[in-house]
């Protein structure tokens, strides 16, 4: 039992004269004695961590304080060793007192790293010190289910429920978090060895005057610098090619695709002046060159050096078939496409592709003036006036919005924040008051990307290019979010975490009551009992199901409701539809107010669980009865068992009020989030009738990949109201692969839902 009327310490050097008494130990001092003993050089102490409850006289030098969170957490490390290392360890100990239910993490099982969400903290067993041991009860999540060793319970005792072998108990030291915690400090994590490559692995790697394929022997470091030597692969005599010993940024993990038969170019390339060569194009940059003929686009796939040619080369795959071969250059494969499409030209011949540049030449003009000078005056961001643009309306969106290089421009595994920021910022203002918010001088920046470069191009133009995102991934790389922001691709909830919480200090979204407490969160994961009788749920069923398996009810309305699907990872989808529910009542999962009888809408004094998993009433809402109501449903004899529970009325509201006084509380659907095989969408509501829905995919032209920029799309798409208009019966019959348009994606590859309370937005 925590005991706040003591004071609590850490052994940190070894006192003099007790041989038995080590560094790592914790004791403590009733408050009043330490008051007492304020000017004492020694302290009368009582430790918790042996079994004797003699008190001893320690010299203040060996004693550092500890909060009570912070020695509950040490506590759960057995070792006293262990427990000075983690004590010295102050960020990653701040860290884990900012850890709270619902938290995704990351949790040591012996050898493996595995992942999950926190269920429980606190203790495992009762002591009789001041004190208990904290310990976190992760429920293990996706591939890793089924590698814990618990149910949730503990010694007979359920701290929290999940599937048999679904979850496990760690101290802290065994945890952290998916996103680094807002309470520690920002520091950039440092950069793996070697790209994280080891013996092994396959690499493309550059040189001065080749480039080729090989095997990873070792990555070694020489006076600070870092080299991989590699074993190459075969030459064209069929003889191995020995070893070569590489510079870490020569050398790309995996093999770039790479040769093409001598080519014959229409006509001479432009060139350039050599100063050129560097102005950002590198691999997947979207490029045009002009031949004979006039000028050709296309994506660089590669670039190095050719034979006997001293000039950089890039390997373009074109738009169209004016190319000489399919990627490769003299028998040697540099990279893979079409026939017809490669084509190899000096890489100062090439240039940015202008059909881009084009769409927002005019904002890219005025951005440019205040690009030049960021770095001198990124401190003096509260003096510029950054304009507010609304969100496009229903009027604006075929005018604005509609068609393809509009949205916002895919690039390098970008598509999960593209589908992300195009859902919350385009047509809808509910989150707009983070892009204002007071911030911290050093997230300034990443705040005026954020609205200046991505936002209002958006909301005026239709049209962001990838250059903007790609800005926004390395100012949160750079702040050390993340070492993989620029390449790697992410899930939604952990990017809009970090700009949420971490970024702009956002007050959170949610405010979930369970047992009498409290507890914040910015999006809401929904899971479901494995008794659950759905088979083609609503969204309202889904949040309702899942809500009342938790025992969780809304402290309040939130402005913005941020619902995960029931699926883990990419591939596993536990529903093959789901119907987006247009409008979510959340009147019954109010922890305030009172609920109406789902039968005759009268105030209800009943709930019953067990009608959770009758037939009867699995499609439909909450189980609370009026009385009159519940004595008729459960003279049933299927029902007679249940087990009714009375609710707690609000006064004044029983047996005053008609049932059409009560009034609803509800949240209406702006967005959607989809993905299939490794690709995110979205689909935007942005209107009152049944085909005011858009659908926008970042990298239209080339659906599914997630490296490249690409020309983004916006399409409208009546056909989702169709299908919303249908029967649950009809629309179970729907074939999936045959459902018209891109209704499928909606139905059947939901990922997050976005709703809003339209009192709380902006502009409405």
């Amino acid at each position: 039992m925590t005991s706040p009327a003591n004071h609590y310490f850490i052994i940190t050097e070894k006192p003099e004269y007790f041989t038995h008494i080590k560094p790592g130990h914790i004791c403590y001092i009733p408050e009043q004695r330490y008051k007492r003993q304020s000017s004492y050089s020694k302290l009368t102490v009582f430790f918790l961590t042996t079994s004797t409850c003699l008190d001893y006289d320690i010299e203040r030098k060996c004693l550092s304080d500890l909060s009570v969170k912070s020695a509950e957490l040490l506590l759960a490390l057995p070792d006293e060793a262990e427990r000075l290392t983690w004590f010295r360890e102050a960020a990653a100990l701040h860290t884990a007192l900012g850890l709270t239910s619902g938290t995704v993490v990351m949790v040591q099982v012996g050898e493996e790293e595995l992942r999950g969400t926190i269920r429980y903290i606190g203790r495992l067993t009762k002591s009789q010190n001041p004190l208990s041991a904290t310990f976190f009860g992760i429920e293990l999540q996706g591939a890793d289910r089924g590698k814990g060793d618990s149910d949730g319970c503990h010694r007979h005792e359920t701290l929290f429920s999940c599937a048999r072998n679904c979850g496990v108990f760690v101290p802290f030291s065994r945890v952290r978090p998916v996103v680094p915690s807002s309470l520690s400090p920002s520091v950039p994590e440092p950069q793996p060895r070697g790209q994280e490559l080891s013996s092994g692995d396959r690499v493309t790697y550059f040189t001065s005057s080749i480039s080729g394929h090989g095997m990873v022997v070792d990555v070694l470091e020489t006076e600070g610098k870092q080299f991989v030597r590699i074993s190459t692969d075969m030459d064209e005599n069929g003889k191995t090619g020995g070893e070569v010993k590489v510079p870490l940024e020569c050398v790309m993990k995996g093999e770039v695709p790479a040769e093409a038969e001598g080519m014959d170019l229409d006509g001479p390339p432009e060139e350039q002046n050599q100063d050129d060569l560097y102005t950002g194009l590198s691999v997947n940059s979207v490029v045009e060159v002009t031949l004979a003929k006039g000028n050709a686009y296309g994506i660089i796939r590669w670039i190095g050096n050719l034979a006997e040619k001293e000039q950089i080369f890039a390997g373009l795959e074109l738009e169209e078939d004016r190319g000489v071969s399919d990627g490769t250059f003299k028998s040697r494969r540099l990279f893979t496409c079409p026939p017809k499409r490669a084509l190899f030209v000096k890489l100062i011949s090439c240039r940015p592709d202008s059909r881009f540049q084009s769409l927002s030449a005019n904002h890219s003009e005025k951005m440019l003036k205040l690009d030049d000078t960021e770095s001198v005056d990124e401190m003096e961001l509260s003096s510029v006036k950054l304009d507010t643009v609304p969100p496009i309306s229903t009027e604006q969106v075929n005018e604005i919005l509609i068609g393809q290089m509009k949205g916002i421009q895919g690039h390098c595994n970008s598509c999960y924040m593209d589908a992300a920021l195009f859902s919350l910022f385009s047509c809808s203002s509910v989150l707009d008051s983070m892009l204002f918010k007071s911030t911290a001088p050093r997230d300034a920046p990443i705040q005026k990307t954020l609205l200046r470069d991505i936002v209002n191009p958006l909301r005026s133009k239709g049209f962001v290019e990838g250059k903007h995102i790609m800005k926004l991934r390395q100012q949160l790389q750079k702040q050390g979010y993340s070492r993989s922001f620029t390449t790697d691709e992410k899930d939604p909830e952990e990017f809009l975490m970090v700009i949420m919480h971490h970024i702009l200090s956002l007050e959170p979204l949610l405010k979930l009551s369970a047992g009498g407490e409290v507890q914040d969160s910015y999006c809401y994961q929904i899971f479901l009992d494995q008794n659950h009788s759905l088979v083609l749920p609503t969204v309202q069923q889904l949040l309702e199901h899942s809500f009342h398996g938790a025992g969780l009810k809304l402290a309040e309305v939130p402005s913005c409701l941020i619902l995960q699907m029931p699926r883990f990872g990419k591939k596993f989808k536990m529903f093959e539809k789901i119907i987006p529910s247009l409008e979510l009542d959340i009147t019954d999962l109010l922890s305030e107010g009172s609920l109406q009888c789902m039968l005759c809408g009268t105030v209800a004094e009943v709930q019953c669980t067990d009608c959770f998993k009758d037939p009867v009433f699995s499609q439909t809402g909450f189980k609370v009865f009026c009385r009159t109501c519940s004595s008729q449903v459960h003279c049933h004899p299927q029902r007679q068992s249940h087990q009714p529970s009375a609710l707690e009325v609000p006064k004044g509201f029983l047996g005053r009020l008609p049932p059409q006084a009560l009034t609803r509380d509800k949240l209406e659907l702006f967005a959607v989030l989809c993905i299939e095989t490794s690709h995110y969408v979205s689909f935007i509501k942005h209107g009152p009738g049944s085909e005011d829905w858009i659908f926008f995919d970042s990298m239209a032209d080339r659906e599914g990949e997630t490296d490249g920029f690409n020309i983004p799309e916006v399409r409208s798409c009546p056909e989702v109201g169709t299908y919303l208009e249908m029967s649950p019966t009809e629309l179970a019959r729907q074939v999936p692969r045959d459902m018209k348009g891109v209704a499928k994606r909606l139905f059947c590859d939901a990922y997050m839902y976005l709703y809003q309370s339209t009192s709380m937005c902006i502009y409405r």
